[in-house]
């Protein structure tokens, strides 16, 4: 499913979407929260004099010495009922999956490229993963996904895309689908650098259960709450189950779910999705989703699979000056379609402009089902225009940000929240270098989106251009298992940041028995 500009049905979205606020108001409460919540941020704080909030800070202060103290006593967790039972863990992993191997670029110079610490991934039960791929005929109320999952999770090999891509590297494009990453993380951990076999040694914890695509069978049946739950329940009372898990209460444990946040956060059994991430065990463990709540710390946006699947550093480099040299004929382009069922549907709007803008833009309908598991027209339309539109999706984000990019197209944001609070490990600090953003509430009152984009130089375009295209690299999820040898892609960031943020937590004071 190589360049989805759009979500499954839309019904996912718009029932699982949370109630809306305002991005200043996000901004606020995110750069509050964040500034207590990492330790950089929190001695920053306690080094500036704030005469107002030492009440604050003693209470603070008080929070933190019951913590330690709390973290000396024995723990006593409370596990999810149910039938269910499942044998103790295999320690011993499969034999082809150890440690940095002989031929790394590590082990040849010698570099430490695991200096925040080893990972030791859980060998769960295969009914939490393996199980899921195996019986993918069920896993859609409409029909088969095993296209879908096949070559392990990449899907089936790109067709059509002949003269579109340079012919060496159209091996390395697929139709992939965009829900799944924990296919891809999963199969990348096992033969990771930085893994051990021996949870004795590890800094971190991976438990690699298949969450979106347990849940995902259930989203569009008349499934009950208990079967939207059922697997990330057991999951969670075998993952208790484990040492290592009591020892940190999951604070060094980490996860990838496959769907946006919202899909795992039900409040009440008549609504929408799982209620996984409020289940007890799942509190400290931290998430990489392709959707995140800004405003919870143990979420971490990760870039949406797209269709490139780079097999080596050769062909990054093929690509990258490939887009680089394309010819781009058209201002903006924007690839979507209405959403009928909201008023004043903000996606009509953009089409309409880019009607108006005549030769200016080009449009891809994507109405139905059309572009969910992507087309050759997306990626040439991407290809052909310097701006590509980017609204929110059926949530605030959408794979066709990733899709625009990867094509090195620079993206028109018009919600905060659909990349710079979402994706902050792998975007540039600068937004202004690589993006253009208009708020939505300008384009509703009028603002012209085809005299914003012109007022940009020819310099000011190939500029942001070449920040996109430096980036690629980062947006996509290598080929190769071992990862490539020069450049870092979208796994690697996010593996690094989790095993850094473990490694900051550690020295922040947080030790476990």
């Amino acid at each position: 499913m190589l360049l989805a500009s759009d979500h499954q049905p839309s019904l996912e979205r718009t029932r699982s979407t949370p109630s809306k606020a305002t991005d200043s108001l996000l901004l606020d409460r995110k750069n509050s929260f964040n500034s207590l919540t990492s330790p950089a941020g929190l001695h920053s704080y306690l080094s500036t004099p704030h005469p107002r909030a030492w009440l604050f800070l003693s209470l603070l202060c008080l929070q933190v010495v019951l913590f330690v103290i709390a973290r000396s006593l024995p723990i006593s967790l409370s596990l999810p009922r149910g039938r269910h039972h499942f044998p103790a863990p295999i320690v011993a992993s499969r034999p082809d999956a150890g440690a940095t191997p002989d031929n790394h670029p590590a082990a040849a110079t010698g570099t430490d490229e695991c200096s925040s610490g080893r990972v030791y991934v859980y060998e769960l039960p295969s009914f939490f993963n393996r199980e899921l791929i195996e019986q993918c005929d069920n896993l859609n109320p409409w029909s088969s996904r095993c296209d879908a999952l096949a070559n392990d999770g990449f899907g089936p090999p790109a067709r059509g895309v002949e003269g579109i891509v340079p012919e060496e590297v159209a091996p390395a494009w697929f139709w992939t689908d965009q829900f799944v990453s924990e296919i891809i993380f999963h199969n990348r951990m096992l033969k990771h650098r930085c893994r051990t076999t021996e949870p004795e040694t590890a800094r971190g914890f991976y438990i690699p259960f298949y969450a979106g695509l347990a849940v995902g069978k259930y989203l569009w049946s008349n499934g009950s709450a208990a079967d939207r739950d059922r697997h990330c329940e057991m999951m969670l009372r075998w993952v208790q189950g484990q040492e290592f898990y009591r020892r940190s209460d999951g604070w060094d444990h980490f996860i990838t779910m496959g769907r946006i946040t919202w899909d795992f956060r039900r409040s009440k059994d008549e609504d929408w999705g799982s209620s996984c991430i409020y289940m007890p065990g799942m509190r400290n463990i931290t998430r990489l989703l392709i959707e995140r709540n800004p405003w919870d710390y143990f979420d971490v946006g990760v870039p949406y699979p797209t269709g490139f699947h780079p097999r080596s550093d050769n062909d990054i480099v093929t690509w990258q000056d490939h887009v680089r040299k394309r010819p781009r004929n058209t201002l903006f382009c924007f690839a979507g379609a209405t959403r009928r069922t909201i008023k004043n549907d903000f996606r009509g709007l953009l089409l309409d402009q880019c009607r108006d803008a005549r030769g200016s833009c080009r449009a891809v309908n994507c109405a139905g089902s059309r572009c969910s598991n992507g087309t050759a027209e997306i990626l040439e339309t991407f290809l052909d225009s310097k701006f590509c539109l980017q609204p929110r999706g059926d949530s605030f984000t959408r794979r066709s940000i990733f899709d625009c990019i990867v094509a090195g197209s620079i993206p028109v944001f018009f919600w905060k929240r659909t990349a710079y609070f979402q994706y902050e490990w792998f975007l540039p600090r600068e937004r202004e270098s690589y993006s253009v953003y208009i708020d939505r509430n300008e384009v509703k009152n009028g603002t012209s989106i085809k005299e914003v984009l012109e007022k940009f130089s020819e310099e000011d375009v190939r500029r942001m251009r070449e920040k996109v295209i430096e980036n690629i690299p980062k947006f996509v999820y290598t080929m190769k298992e071992e990862g490539l040898e020069s450049y870092k892609d979208a796994f690697d960031v996010a593996i690094e940041g989790v095993m850094r943020r473990f490694k900051e937590q550690e020295e922040w004071g947080f030790k476990w028995r």
